[in-house]
């Protein structure tokens, strides 16, 4: 196994190249992965594990064990990123239809991979029997979770109809979709 998480973090801190090429080889796939599922497109994640990666390596010596573990410090640090990313694209929503076309529809390898993609089909064809305004506001709110108050400025309308066209819009998916408790 080599090195430990701990080890290769204090010759990162202390610019050792060989510990920070090992250091991202351990972590990357999960880095990577937090930041896929977080912010969706393949190149952003990658973006945002390389700026993880980055922090990683600039903070390396303020790393505390007593506050958990050097991979959950990592995580937290590629989760922030990835966040901040997010928060980035909510100034710049986009329509219902754009959106739904971007839901992974990735290939089913199991029986809960199967289940999701089914869950994105349906969700997908629901969206699209909703009126514009409600698919929108249910969009920016479920997906941007923008608050009630920012989805009334986005769409220009007052706060009580942009609450009503939330509400609407989830009550008519819920017709459409198969929701079943787990």
């Amino acid at each position: 196994m080599g090195e430990s998480d701990e080890t290769l973090l204090a010759g990162m801190a202390d610019g050792d190249p060989q510990a920070a090429t090992d250091f991202v080889r351990r972590h990357r796939p999960r880095v990577f992965g937090l930041a896929a599922a977080i912010v969706g497109g393949h190149a952003t994640a990658d973006d945002v594990a390389q700026e993880a990666f980055v922090r990683a390596w600039r903070y390396a010596g303020s790393y505390d064990r007593r506050r958990g573990s050097v991979r959950s410090w990592l995580l937290t640090i590629a989760r922030n990123v990835a966040i901040d990313v997010v928060g980035r694209r909510r100034d710049q929503p986009y329509e219902p239809d754009v959106l739904v076309a971007m839901l992974p529809a990735a290939e089913a390898s199991d029986d809960r991979q199967i289940e999701r993609v089914a869950d994105t089909d349906q969700i997908r064809t629901a969206l699209r029997r909703l009126p514009r305004e409600q698919a929108t506001a249910v969009v920016l709110a479920t997906f941007y979770g923008l608050s009630t108050r920012e989805i009334a400025e986005h769409q220009r309308v007052p706060l009580g109809t942009a609450k009503t066209r939330i509400r609407l819009g989830l009550a008519r998916l819920r017709d459409h979709v198969d929701v079943s408790a787990a």
